[in-house]
């Protein structure tokens, strides 16, 4: 009698622990599935919301343009002026004209520290270019950059007009800056540099080409009023060249004086006309639209 008792006890055991472990199998099942559930609501992505258009010059009511250019480059300074004329929502045909120096690659600049003067060694004519450049202004990355930076490339090309004139005031024309040979043995000059508003009468114009490759963006909040910033390369080109340096240098000279005039009596071929003027250049623009 005692052994089905305990049977019957045992028996009731095993069944309350198998209950047990199917509620907990069950809840470890709940769980997990809230879990899976939980990760998945987790690693989906949301929902891409659209951007708004881009402003643009058209949207805007805006079809022209105009600034005033100030620009730095291997050639020193120089000023200017853009306008533009809208020909579609991201893009600009542009006309751009100024005044910029011209420079040799081979020149260098001293100051006299007694005259406070700048003199450049073997130079022989100043120059001046006035580029006519005609070109496209495309604005890139409008979807992805606030209205307020406007990134674009840029390229433009046209004719030139150059204006030299002497940098030394000759008087023997010989190709050089000439200077004679005093008794003690030094060379003094007898020729002058000319002051920058000086020789402008014997100057000469040439005719060339221009160009420029640029990367910039507009600044500003509207299209009215804006900042252009610009980085670029930009280039003259003159078939037949420019002598701005001298074109002859002196290999001999005279007795000096009283014996003789102590000047040059030979000459060899010093340097070319460069007919390629290339270099990085800087602009910034200040204008509007309407």
């Amino acid at each position: 009698m005692n052994t089905n008792s305990d049977r019957t006890i045992a028996q009731l055991f095993m069944e309350k622990l198998m209950k047990a472990k199917f509620a907990s199998l069950l809840i470890i099942f709940v769980l997990l599935g809230f879990a899976a559930n939980t990760a998945q609501a987790q690693l989906k992505e949301p929902d891409v919301v659209d951007l708004p258009d881009p402003k643009t010059p058209l949207s805007e009511g805006l079809h022209n343009s105009l600034g005033f250019d100030v620009f730095i480059n291997n050639f020193g300074f120089g000023i200017g002026g853009t306008y533009g004329r809208v020909i579609g929502p991201y893009s600009e045909l542009t006309f751009r004209t100024g005044i910029t120096g011209i420079r040799d690659a081979s020149e260098q600049n001293f100051q006299s520290f007694v005259t406070g003067q700048q003199i450049v060694p073997n130079k022989y004519k100043r120059a001046f270019g006035f580029p006519f450049l005609v070109g496209l202004k495309h604005r890139v990355f409008a979807r992805h950059i606030d209205d307020n930076l406007r990134f674009f490339v840029s390229g433009a090309a046209g004719p030139a007009m150059a204006f030299s004139y002497p940098y030394v005031d000759e008087q023997i024309n010989d190709g050089f800056r000439t200077f004679q040979l005093t008794q003690q043995g030094f060379l003094v000059p007898v020729e002058q540099v000319n002051d920058f508003f000086t020789g402008w009468k014997d100057g000469e114009t040439h005719w060339g080409y221009s160009g420029e490759i640029k990367i910039g963006v507009d600044i500003g909040s509207t299209f009215s009023s804006k900042t252009t910033i610009e980085f670029g390369y930009f280039f003259y080109y003159f078939k037949e060249g420019l002598q701005i340096m001298e074109p002859y240098k002196p290999t001999r000279y005279a007795a000096p004086p009283p014996e003789n005039n102590g000047l040059p009596t030979e000459r060899k071929e010093f340097f070319d006309a460069q007919s390629y003027f290339g270099t990085p250049q800087i602009k910034f623009t200040f204008g509007g639209m309407w």
